[in-house]
């Protein structure tokens, strides 16, 4: 009973965030359909947008990322061995530390917003959007802390709830303040875009909102898990602070290097585009990258941060435990999820890319041969994820940063040499994240495979789940091509196509049988979902 309980704690954490990314990417998806096709607003806007937000992003990473899953590794250490009150000890410590550094990352963009915009953007326009963004900082900093230690005590709803109500304020205050905008300035494009960076800063202070008050309803509970807890010696301040730094910070350079690979685009792109198109062209070409590509290819992605978020805590407790054939069968799951996640968004971004496209943002539906480039990447991204995620639970934290280096120096190297191309152009740029992501998997797997024991099961990682994207690929564009040659009408073939594929392709998984009973079992109503199997004699 324990242990099918552990099992279902481990997926009951990952599904809640799971659910919560999908709520959080159709929002998100509605923000940016809602701006794409804003009058005045269209791929120049999101160049601008995105631009100022590649900046604030890099500085948001300094400041927090790798924080949640490094607080979340060091509390589930504590709690696994009953120490609620170092568990506690170390959120309070973090949330003082981090926060001091999320001050000083919005102080750096809000006073140095006018040189990044005009001499490493080369794009003017996105000052303002910096500064709008810079107060963002010091509460995600915050937040993070807090995101960090809910997850280590696998209490991952409140983090679900938290991004969940976040998003849920980005896009509601985008539409009312950027429609303001709209209407006083005549639709200007600039301020439309310092607007919709504005609501991204209001929306993380209502997430902070959220988390305090979540917080401070919680510490009745917490009180008494500390007075009943066991007593270990306490360490100081300085020493805690060193702890939460050694591990914080190995674990946020991943996070770094990737946001440092994400402003290579936005600092060589443009200027080298220019070398062969107008300023106007060139700025237009990076706003589709940016704005609707890769807005498109982070959905899967979004999925599997849920796993990678809930993985990491659960294989440093389960090493605490000394429990290691828990851990080769968590990873063995994972990487089986991650597979059957990935591998159909790259299928399914490849075929239907211009329908998609010309669906969700029918007055700019332009970018259809990027879109299919940069879906390439997505597995590889999605196994990184999983990779390193596994890494930081072992404790094997500074690794996956440097092969993840390697990856962006590779990436660097392809953007100067195939942007630069009038025949490859933008689509050099996709290419260049794919080989990237590609480098810095492998090298970590590698890494990995000698850390632990990992059995590879080719078949049932690789070939069975091609084989179902297969499946899935023929039967949903037979029925959009029917469709179509029916009745006429792309964007209701499309959405028809788009369920037939999610439905063959979830009985194809089934009917292969990649998944084992245990591993069915794992899933939330999984036993149920088992037995159904068995009575129509699938299983």
């Amino acid at each position: 009973m324990n242990k099918q309980t552990r099992k279902q704690g481990f997926m009951q954490g990952i599904i809640a965030l799971m659910f919560s990314q999908v709520i959080i990417k159709i929002l998100g998806l509605v923000y940016k359909w809602y701006l794409t096709n804003k009058e005045g607003f269209g791929d120049k806007g999101n160049a601008i947008y995105s631009a100022g937000f590649s900046i604030y992003a890099l500085l948001l990473t300094l400041s927090s990322t790798g924080v949640p899953n490094a607080i979340a590794k060091l509390t589930s250490e504590h709690i696994a061995k009953g120490d609620y009150r170092g568990a506690h000890r170390i959120f309070k410590i973090a949330l003082i530390t981090f926060s001091s550094l999320g001050f000083l990352g919005t102080f750096i963009l809000f006073f140095g917003a006018h040189f990044i915009a005009n001499h490493i953007l080369y794009i003017p326009e996105a000052e303002m959007c910096l500064v709008a963004l810079s107060p963002a900082i010091f509460f995600v900093s915050i937040i993070s802390v807090f995101k960090g230690y809910f997850n280590g005590r696998r209490d991952m709803q409140v983090t679900a709830k938290s991004q969940t109500i976040e998003q849920l304020s980005k896009t509601m205050l985008a539409f009312l303040i950027v429609e303001i905008i709209a209407i006083m300035t005549n639709a200007n494009t600039n301020l439309m875009a310092v607007g919709a960076n504005l609501s991204t800063t209001l929306a993380t202070i209502t997430g902070f909102l959220y988390m305090y008050a979540y917080y401070r309803n919680y510490r009745t509970i917490l009180a008494k898990e500390i007075i009943k807890g066991k007593s270990y010696p306490i360490k100081s301040i300085i020493g805690t602070i060193k702890k939460i730094l050694s591990v914080s910070i190995p674990m946020s350079l991943s996070a770094i290097v990737g946001s440092i690979s994400r402003n290579i685009d936005s600092s060589t792109v443009v200027r080298s585009l220019q070398r062969f198109l107008s300023k106007e062209e060139a700025t237009l070409q990076y706003g589709i990258l940016c704005g609707k590509v890769d807005t498109l290819v982070g959905l899967p992605m979004s999925f599997n941060i849920a796993l990678a978020t809930a993985l990491v805590p659960t294989i440093s407790a389960t090493k605490a435990r000394g429990r290691e054939k828990d851990i080769e069968k968590k990873i063995s799951f994972s990487f089986l999820i991650t597979t059957l996640i990935g591998l159909p968004c790259v299928v399914g971004f490849i075929l239907y890319a211009e329908p998609i496209l010309a669906l969700l943002f029918p007055n700019a539906s332009q970018g259809a041969s990027i879109l299919q480039a940069s879906a390439i990447s997505i597995i590889f991204i999605l196994w990184e994820q999983t990779t390193n995620a596994t890494l930081q639970g072992l404790g094997k934290v500074v690794m996956p940063a440097i092969f993840l280096l390697i990856g962006v120096i590779a990436k660097f190297i392809c953007n100067i040499l195939l942007v630069p191309i009038p025949q490859i152009g933008i689509i050099g740029a996709s290419i260049s994240t794919g080989t990237c992501h590609a480098i810095a998997f492998l090298l970590s797997f590698i890494y990995l495979k000698k850390q632990i024991k990992i059995h590879i099961h080719f078949t049932k990682w690789i070939i069975k789940p091609l084989i179902a994207c297969l499946f899935m690929a023929v039967s949903s564009y037979a029925v959009y091509y029917g469709i179509i040659q029916i009745i006429g009408i792309k964007f209701l073939a499309t959405l028809i196509a788009l369920l037939s594929a999610v439905i063959v392709y979830i009985a194809s998984v089934f009917l292969l049988k990649i998944l084992s009973q245990e591993e069915i079992e794992r899933i939330p109503l999984g036993r149920k979902i088992y037995q159904y199997l068995q009575k129509i004699h699938i299983y």
